[in-house]
């Protein structure tokens, strides 16, 4: 299943929507940025589907960093992959372990 369906799946959204394709084009170019790749690897496109989710139910309140009423309190992170670091880590040393034995020519 495409990132596309498991988001609107998740998201209870059957019609096709312009912001999702918008959000998880972003969220997908800022995570090849992290990785340091051309394209996000399938162990990590779980990251694409959940930064998305969040991305897309913030709409409207982007940039909060507070907000309480009447007890109930909203308050948003910084960074959207701060919670993935360890898994983008992970991903990373794995990586660099394939690498080790190999002789590249730039």
């Amino acid at each position: 299943m495409a990132v596309i369906d498991d988001v609107r799946a998740l998201l209870g959204i059957k019609d096709e929507d312009s912001k999702l394709n918008v959000i998880i084009t972003l969220t997908e170019n800022r995570l090849k940025t992290l990785i340091g790749q051309k394209e996000v690897p399938g162990e990590l496109e779980y990251i694409v589907t959940e930064v998305s989710i969040a991305r897309f139910n913030r709409i409207g309140s982007e940039g909060l960093s507070g907000h309480t009423v009447e007890g109930e309190a909203l308050t948003f992170k910084d960074n959207d992959f701060d919670q993935y670091a360890d898994d983008i880590q992970a991903w990373r040393d794995a990586q660099s372990d394939q690498d080790k034995g190999r002789i590249r020519f730039l």
